[in-house]
């Protein structure tokens, strides 16, 4: 019996939803509110009492002082294998260059003499970064969440990762000292739905931060979600999932390590691979029974692979392809088909898309020099990755002579008339004429 299912969409016609085709793991973030809302309430209300007593409740280890102390984010550093340290030193360099290339410049528009209007870039004030730390201690997301914020020019980060039992209390030595080659010197040992409410409430001695970025389980999104009016936020992002498309030029070991690589995450990571041929699928199938039974996570590994979410689709061709993973609109979209390139350039929705063979989703992950946060459960359609642009908020600037005021101020009095704003238009008739 196969590892994972099969959708054969070869037959459908136009009238098919292939976005509904091709089904998610339930992660219903309504059911989580009661209890999370609960939590940020205990926070708003209790302060860092409440954080205390969450981070025993669901970390299993109390924590009394949870700002990690500068020396030992310097120890962790020091202590961090070189060819880890070397990793991180290449990765953080692919990827400030990357961010570097994406700052906007303020533009300026002249509308007539002495009318200017300034559209201007200002970065926000500060920023609260999650990273879990959960299953795994995901230090690459430390790097992509700091990089863009500090290439954006924000001056105030603060980062929070759970305590670990394992390591007294502290955060994961690896984060750690990977805030430490960043230059990042506030970090919290908390997390969860409680790290959120710290970051959007300022409590103890974390102050109120204006916006929170970072991935995180059901219970940091639903966090997200409640307090999004006290405070920014990057996205509600889910459990991560990867589209392949590929026709039979795909190479089968490739997919199916691919496919892996996503599942390993979280046991309701979603890994679909959307293709044209049936000799490819039951390669892949094959390959899947090998490779799970011989990496670490098989557990893990099996049911997110076993998964409603996870699946082989078959498509009649890569036209019906396109439209398939264009409706799915994957966080990570990999293409393994002859030209493609030209096939990628015709993607509309993915968080990020990799092109051919040589580009799998675990080199954005690390070192490709894009960003690994990105747009899950189908907001790609309308939503984009984590980049410089989601720390800086732009801002008209709009400066005009008494003459340039003249020359409008007709309209904009009839204009406020036809909108029954009389004090609108006095507003510029108190002005023009004098």
């Amino acid at each position: 019996m196969s590892l994972i299912r099969r959708i054969d969409l070869r037959d459908a016609d136009a009238t098919v939803d292939y976005r509904a085709a091709v089904p998610r793991a339930d992660f219903d973030i309504e059911a989580a509110v009661p209890a999370v809302h609960a939590i940020c309430e205990e926070v708003r209300t209790r302060g860092l009492d409440a954080i205390v007593e969450f981070g025993e409740r669901f970390d299993g280890v109390r924590v009394d002082d949870i700002r990690v102390a500068p020396e030992a984010m310097r120890a962790a550093l020091d202590q961090l294998d070189p060819d880890i340290r070397a990793g991180l030193e290449e990765s953080i360099r692919r990827l400030r260059a990357t961010c570097a290339n994406e700052l906007e410049h303020d533009a300026v528009t002249d509308l007539g003499p002495g009318a200017r209007v300034t559209h201007r870039k200002v970065p926000v004030g500060r920023v609260g970064l999650y990273v879990p730390g959960g299953l795994a201690p995901l230090v690459s997301s430390v790097l992509m969440n700091v990089v863009p914020a500090q290439t954006a020019g924000v001056e105030s980060i603060a980062l929070a990762s759970p305590p670990q039992k394992e390591f007294g209390g502290s955060v994961h030595p690896t984060i750690l000292a990977a805030c430490a080659l960043l230059g990042v010197e506030e970090v919290y040992a908390v997390g969860g739905a409680q790290a959120i409410a710290m970051f959007a409430y300022g409590v103890g001695p974390c102050r109120r931060v204006d916006l929170v970025t970072g991935p995180g389980n059901i219970w940091v999104v639903t966090a997200k979600r409640i307090l999004k009016g006290q405070v920014g936020i990057d996205s509600e992002a889910g459990p991560t999932e990867i589209a392949i498309l590929a026709d039979d030029t795909g190479d089968a070991s490739y997919v199916a390590a691919d496919l892996i690589s996503q599942a390993e995450h979280d046991p309701l990571a979603a890994s679909v691979l959307v293709t044209t041929s049936a000799r490819l699928a039951a390669e892949v199938e094959v390959e899947l029974d090998r490779q799970v039974a011989a990496t670490k996570h098989t557990e893990r590994i099996t049911t997110s692979l076993g998964g409603k979410q996870s699946g082989i689709v078959l498509v009649r061709d890569l036209e019906q392809g396109l439209e398939v993973v264009n409706a799915y609109a994957a966080e990570h979209l990999e293409i393994h088909t002859e030209d493609a390139a030209g096939w990628a350039a015709r993607v509309r929705n993915a968080g990020a898309i990799f092109v051919g063979p040589h580009a799998p989703v675990s080199l954005g992950d690390y070192c490709a020099g894009s960003n690994h946060v990105l747009p899950t459960a189908g907001c790609a359609c309308h939503s984009s990755g984590l980049s410089v642009r989601a720390f800086t908020k732009s801002v008209h600037v709009i400066d005009y002579s008494a003459q340039a005021l003249a020359d409008v101020a007709a309209h904009v009095v009839t204009l406020a008339e036809a909108e029954d704003l009389p004090g609108h238009g006095a507003a510029i008739t108190a002005r023009v004429g004098r």
